[in-house]
């Protein structure tokens, strides 16, 4: 190998390795400001209070579509209220730390994760 290829090879290694160093730094930084973004954003307690405000009103509509109608679009639409209540509860529950997050599947699921949050102080 000539010198010339030599130093050709060193220097786009050299350019290469800062290159790969300052995109996995900028990478680092993003990811660190995204983190600290979600931090505020659960910090926040207006933001806490839309959730449990957003959980009543679920709540509410399921109520109200089981009062009601027994078609086949009204169990539809109980059945997707259902799964958003079920949503904001899990939530709720990464929230207030509560659970392993795991999707509700059962009546008694939803039951504990709703008689925790109420333990911690959170009502809708």
């Amino acid at each position: 190998m000539m010198a010339w290829q030599f130093a050709a090879t060193i220097v786009v290694a050299v350019v290469l390795a800062v290159f790969g160093t300052v995109l996995l730094v900028s990478v680092l930084a993003e990811r660190r400001r995204a983190k600290e973004r979600r931090r505020r954003q659960e910090d926040d307690p207006l933001t806490t209070l839309q959730l449990q405000l957003r959980l009543g009103q679920m709540a509410r509509e399921i109520q109200a579509l089981a009062g009601g109608d027994t078609r086949f679009a009204a169990a539809h639409h109980t059945r997707a209220a259902q799964a958003a209540y079920d949503e904001l509860l899990r939530e709720a529950c990464r929230r207030a730390g509560v659970g392993d997050g795991a999707p509700i599947v059962t009546e008694s699921d939803r039951l504990l994760r709703e008689l925790e949050l109420s333990s911690r102080g959170w009502s809708w």
